[in-house]
């Protein structure tokens, strides 16, 4: 029986569409490999969103094919869309499938599981590897199958898995290539996002992550237009779902309805997780960067997400080394976010993308490597300070958690509605809703007992 494997690069969303092209192999037959070298289709779900993404997807494929010549591998995704002919040089590969015909993967998957010759599908090509690339703007969407949610990890299930409920964008920030690997903002509709998440639970699911590029844009292109706030709220009252979480919405979007839900549900059915995309705390930067809220914009809405959760996990993306950034606009920077009560941040360099309107700024005004790695490590060891005295808060409290698949061993994996992970006493099964007593930190996480 032919096996694959479907490696997930990048965001959320990204997962969102890799867990959908695995449940449509599985529904074509296939089996997923307990190891990629034994796969004989491997698809490479990628990101392009820096470059170090683009270099870590050409190793896993030159790894793939070493490891692995057999095997037909086909690269999707954003460096796909971005980059096809540099993808296609890499060695293996055996098709690339942007973003534009994502919905095909699963079929073209299938039949090169099945050693169909891939060309057979280009009438009139013999090219290898076959290049299915258009405009992302002629984007296709793929849609998860009937029955496809799986929550078993031997069925390729995940255990928290990521619904996408909207894709593409339109902000233009001046940094990023997402716009053109993806095409405009577009939303899955209502009945179809409750109908995914009917499925999900009646699987036997207890926590979905709601995605999307913009996820805060759900809904504004529907007819009649809805808002997420409106989506949330349909889900909690109109579907058995145990818990939702939501991905990252930008600060503008959260709306004072969505605030109210969070208020009012929060904790057993809606998590209390909240991540914000910052990317710098000065205001030149930011306008640099073509962002729409200004720093004082963004911890007002932090300051009325801590009163409306207050044990809350807050998050946020941070860009180090913009063009631009000198000494003083970093320290500003920096103030700010010792002043936000974050509990963890997502840091990561500038990152030059051909065709952003930044490329020509990095050429401009340029920061060193060296000086983005110290001010990365400072970034970093403040908020190690603020996550640690955010976990102690919670020693000898109870915490709503989900458990997670778990090596062998005398100790389970949860984790917590506030994003913390915690290791619990004996072994349980994957995806259950648990309460935990914590008694103690780990480095990075909690100790919770379940019998306390």
């Amino acid at each position: 029986m032919a096996e694959y494997h479907v490696e997930n690069f990048g965001c959320r969303a990204s997962r969102a569409d890799g867990e959908i092209i695995s449940a449509e192999l599985r529904r074509r037959g296939l089996h997923p490999a307990l190891n990629p070298a034994d796969a004989d289709v491997i698809v490479a779900n990628t990101c392009s969103v820096t470059s170090q993404a683009d270099r870590t997807a050409r190793a896993f494929l030159r790894r793939m094919h070493r490891e692995n010549p057999a095997a037909r591998i086909l690269v999707t995704g954003c460096y796909a869309q971005r980059a096809p002919q540099e993808v296609a040089a890499l060695p293996g590969v055996r098709a690339v499938i942007g973003n534009s015909h994502k919905a095909l993967v699963p079929e073209i998957a299938g039949l090169a599981a099945g050693f169909v010759p891939l060309a057979a599908l280009q009438p009139g090509s013999t090219a290898r590897p076959a290049l299915y690339v258009d405009d992302a703007f002629a984007h296709s969407e793929l849609a998860m199958p009937e029955g496809g949610w799986a929550t078993n990890a031997a069925e390729g299930g995940q255990t928290r898995p990521n619904l996408k409920i909207q894709d593409g964008c339109g902000n233009r920030c001046s940094f990023c290539i997402i716009p053109v690997t993806r095409g405009h903002s577009r939303s899955l509709a209502l009945e179809v996002c409750l109908g995914n998440v009917r499925a999900f639970a009646a699987a036997g699911g207890t926590e979905l992550v709601l995605s999307g590029i913009n996820l805060g844009r759900w809904g504004r292109d529907l007819t009649p237009v809805c808002t997420l706030e409106e989506l949330v709220s349909a889900i909690l009252h109109r579907t058995g779902l145990p818990r939702l979480r939501l991905s990252s919405i930008e600060p503008m979007d959260w709306t004072p309805q969505l605030l109210a839900l969070f208020r009012d549900h929060s904790g057993e059915r809606l998590a209390r997780h909240a991540h914000l995309p910052l990317q710098s705390g000065s205001d030149a930067v930011l306008r640099a960067m073509h962002r729409r809220y200004r720093p004082w914009h963004y911890a007002a809405k932090l300051r009325l997400i801590r009163e409306s959760m207050p044990d809350a996990a807050i998050g946020a993306d941070v860009m180090v080394g913009f063009p631009g950034e000198n000494d003083a606009l970093f320290e500003e920077s920096f103030d700010f976010i010792a002043a936000q009560p974050f509990t963890y941040l997502h840091l990561f360099p500038f990152s030059p993308r051909p065709g952003t309107r930044a490329w020509q700024l990095a050429q401009q005004y340029p920061v060193s490597p060296g000086v983005v790695g110290e001010r990365t490590t400072r970034l970093r060891e403040l908020v190690a300070d603020k996550n640690r005295r955010f976990r102690q808060s919670f020693v000898g409290r109870e915490l709503p958690a989900v458990t997670l698949h778990t090596p062998q061993g005398a100790m389970t994996r949860a984790l917590t509605d506030n994003f913390l992970e915690v290791r619990l006493n004996g072994r349980l099964p994957a995806n259950q809703g648990v309460r935990t007593l914590i008694t103690g930190l780990t480095d990075t996480g909690l100790i919770g007992c379940i019998d306390a």
